[in-house]
């Protein structure tokens, strides 16, 4: 009976936990993150430069040609829907003149897309879904409005909205799952707290509203679609911003799937992050929204770009490199020991065998 008492006062404390964003990899200005590619890395835009992160939190460069503004924010999208190319990576290139550089598998850059007319570009996004054609989605700013390009794998710009309240940070086009507004762009306003939908047609709405501090550098900024089969982790990026309301920690940050689903998480909800403190939300979307609060990172945090998941398959992917290792040191452990093995033999009859005279 003592035994059984103690197990459960051990275990209520994990009960209704709130989720919290932790460390996972310490890199200077890094501003978003995506993938996993193919190999299981991760793609992570960091000081005007691309990184490459391993599942095991490794960190080299790539695309060594490629370079932008370690001031600005040079959001990323990783291709694999429609006509994209898996591994292909689509930055923005946020300073003037505005456009897109694609960068291959092999970390070769070129332009790729030229946005003219507006001051700012705000969020990329691939549209896994098809609502929009299976393009690359850009939003920007022009004025007092956001402006939607729509840009297929040729490079063929089109404009989708012209007029959509203003949006900036992570975007992601929703599921089937999201009730009424499956199949549109989602994307946060920092200045209201809102979250904003824009459908194909151009027009817009307010979804949910945050409840949470709103401003700039304070308000929503991050936000993802938790995928089918989520069994690995949420990433963030936290840049680091002295002169901002939160100076930032220069970390990827990272947050378990068990974490998120002991906080009422689930599968095809949209997970929404301020930029100041990382204060986390869900949105969950069926006839109506609903807000749930989550959890959050640190003070300090100052978060930027998309949260990005990994699924079971993605986390399996990842294993491959290992998986391939250990099998290729096995062959290599087994053909050793038959090659000692005929030397042996060889050896052994070269004994037997009679000297000539």
């Amino acid at each position: 009976m003592l035994a059984g008492l103690v197990v459960l006062f051990v275990q209520l404390p994990a009960l209704g936990q709130t989720a919290r964003w932790e460390t996972w990899v310490h890199l200077p200005l890094v501003v978003d993150v995506a993938g996993p590619r193919s190999d299981g890395s991760f793609v992570a835009t960091a000081g005007g430069r691309l990184h490459l992160v391993t599942p095991g939190r490794g960190v080299r460069s790539f695309a060594l040609t490629y370079k932008t503004s370690p001031g600005t924010e040079p959001y990323i999208a990783m291709g694999g829907a429609g006509c994209f190319e898996r591994d292909d990576v689509f930055a923005l290139e946020a300073r003037k003149p505005f456009g897109l550089v694609r960068i291959d598998a092999l970390g070769h850059p070129s332009r790729f897309a030229e946005f003219t007319g507006v001051e700012a570009l705000t969020g990329i996004a691939l549209d896994t879904t098809g609502s929009f054609g299976h393009r690359l989605l850009v939003t920007a700013h022009h004025g007092t409005a956001t402006v939607l390009f729509a840009i297929d794998c040729r490079g063929k710009t089109s404009v989708v909205a012209k007029k959509a309240p203003l949006v900036e940070g992570g975007i992601a086009v929703a599921p089937a799952t999201f009730g009424e507004h499956a199949g549109k762009l989602i994307a946060p306003d920092e200045r209201t707290g809102n979250v904003v939908a824009i459908a194909r047609d151009g027009s817009s709405s307010v979804i949910a509203r945050s409840g949470l501090p709103s401003g700039g550098d304070i308000g929503v900024e991050s936000l993802g679609f938790v995928p089918a089969g989520f069994a690995g982790s949420a990433y963030l990026a936290d840049r680091s911003s002295p002169n901002s309301p939160t100076k930032g920690t220069d970390s990827i940050l990272t947050m378990s799937a068990s974490a998120l689903r002991d906080a009422g998480v689930r599968d095809g909800d949209l997970v929404v992050a301020t930029e100041a403190v990382g204060r986390t939300i869900a949105v969950r979307c069926t006839a109506s929204c609903t807000v749930t609060k989550i959890g959050e990172a640190s003070k300090a945090a100052h978060s930027e770009g998309k949260i990005l998941f990994t699924t079971a398959a993605a986390r399996s992917r990842a294993s491959h490199p290992a998986r391939f290792i250990a099998f290729a040191l096995g062959v290599a452990a087994l053909l050793v020991a038959l090659a000692g093995a005929v030397v042996l033999t060889v050896r052994a009859r070269t004994a037997r065998s009679p000297s000539p005279p």
